[in-house]
């Protein structure tokens, strides 16, 4: 009993070794990159895993803003990366996706506050047409600051992979941009693709549409050899316990958490939940 004792405590000391190994070697191979924080609704109203409630969304600005983090923009990580410059010191985006209306009521004061630059990817057709979405005067102010860039998220949030035509998805991509360039008086460069969903046929039309990057929402860093039409995130959504460990961990070992959760998510897909949930992924 005793020697099978010590053989399992040698096996999981071993298993221990090779996880931090494993882990350090992931943190090292991804040390350039940047992770894109990825929010949704910022609001105290609803109880979904799209809504992040405002003391939250502020307790993780506010960590970000005492830990050192710069916050930057697409462009500015991209014209970096081409120029061959560094990026500052804990370089971080942070995005929003759709446009809600609370972006600009509850999240922008916050960054504001702590003056944090904030990227919204909007769903250009929405704007001033549902009361849960921003109107285009919000849009302006935001811009106007310099502390929100206002990028597109197609005209109608649709999946990109599914539209009937080229026709189609040529629409949602050109006329998004174009929208949000005449109201703005911009020039849009970035895409978050709705729901993730992107093929080569979608890349080709983004390029054709004036995009220079395009965000998805895999889980991962933002890196400079990666296919800049096929940039990941690190989603902030997708749970209803986002406590601040939670962002901690997510912010700062993407590298190790991520394919944990591809793993988690193939599990799903092919109907192990059981198994997928043994694997602990914040």
């Amino acid at each position: 009993m005793k020697a099978l004792f010590k053989r399992l405590i040698l096996a999981a000391i071993l298993l221990l070794l090779l996880a931090v190994l494993t882990g350090a070697y992931q943190m090292h191979k991804h040390a350039g990159g940047v992770p894109v924080l990825n929010y949704h609704q910022i609001n105290d109203r609803d109880e979904n895993s799209l809504t992040i409630h405002t003391d939250q969304f502020e307790a993780e600005m506010k960590y970000l803003a005492d830990n050192g983090y710069h916050a930057i923009t697409p462009a500015e990580m991209l014209e970096a990366w081409d120029e061959g410059r560094e990026l500052p010191e804990k370089p971080v985006i942070i995005t929003f996706d759709d446009g809600y209306a609370d972006n600009y009521k509850n999240a922008y004061p916050i960054l504001k506050k702590y003056n944090l630059k904030g990227t919204i990817f909007v769903i250009s057709d929405y704007l001033g047409t549902y009361p849960n979405y921003l109107t285009w005067a919000m849009a302006q102010e935001m811009h106007d600051s310099g502390i929100i860039d206002i990028e597109s998220h197609t005209l109608s949030h649709a999946q990109l992979d599914q539209l009937p035509s080229r026709a189609e998805l040529d629409k949602q991509l050109k006329e998004s941009k174009q929208a949000i360039d005449w109201h703005l008086k911009k020039d849009v460069r970035f895409i978050a693709y709705p729901c993730g969903a992107f093929n080569e046929e979608i890349e080709e039309s983004s390029l054709a549409a004036g995009y220079k990057g395009a965000f998805t929402v895999h889980y991962g860093l933002a890196e400079p050899d990666q296919n800049r039409l096929q940039l990941d995130r690190v989603p902030v959504f997708g749970s209803n316990s986002h406590t601040l460990l939670r962002f901690k961990l997510r912010l700062s070992c993407a590298p190790i958490f991520a394919p944990l959760d591809e793993l988690q998510r193939n599990l799903r897909a092919d109907g192990h939940e059981f198994l997928a949930r043994l694997l602990l992924v914040p």
